[in-house]
C-alpha cells in the first residue's frame, strides 16, 4: 500500500552557483561522504549532486510530515544498486521513522534540469 508519494525538481545550473557560494560547507551540511565521494567521481559532478539533493526533497514531501517531523539532510543517503539502480539508506530518525517501509525512488535528468520521484509503501 502507498503510504505517500514526493516529488522535487532542481536546475543544475542553480545547484552550480550553491557549490560555487557555500562550496564544501554546502557539501558537508547536505550530503554524507560517500554521497560526495560519489558524485565527485562523475565527470558531470553537478548533475549527480542535484540527483541527490532531488531525492532526498522528494522522500521528505513523501513523509509529509514537513521539516518540524525532524528530517535530516544525512538521514537520507541515496546510493546505487549493482544495476545502477538508485536506491535510498536510511539512517537515524528517518529510519525509525520509516520501519518495516520501503522507499522507491526514481531519478531523470536533462542538460538542465534534475527530478525525483520517491515512493514509500507499507506492506
Amino acid at each position: 500500500m502507498v503510504e505517500g508519494i514526493g516529488i522535487d525538481v532542481v536546475e543544475i545550473p542553480r545547484m552550480q552557483k550553491a557549490l560555487d557560494r557555500w562550496g564544501d560547507v554546502f557539501l558537508r551540511k547536505i550530503f554524507t561522504p560517500a554521497e560526495i565521494e560519489y558524485s565527485q567521481s562523475k565527470k558531470y559532478q553537478t548533475q549527480h549532486i542535484a540527483a541527490r539533493f532531488a531525492v532526498k526533497e522528494a522522500v521528505a514531501k513523501a513523509l509529509a510530515k514537513g521539516w518540524s517531523s525532524g528530517f535530516r539532510w544525512k538521514d537520507v543517503e541515496v546510493n546505487n544498486n549493482a544495476d545502477g539502480k538508485p536506491i535510498v539508506i536510511l539512517h537515524d530518525h528517518v529510519k525509525t521513522m520509516l520501519a518495516g517501509r520501503t522507499v522507491h525512488v526514481s531519478i531523470s535528468h536533462s542538460e538542465n534540469v534534475v527530478i525525483a520521484f520517491a515512493i514509500i509503501e507499507r506492506p
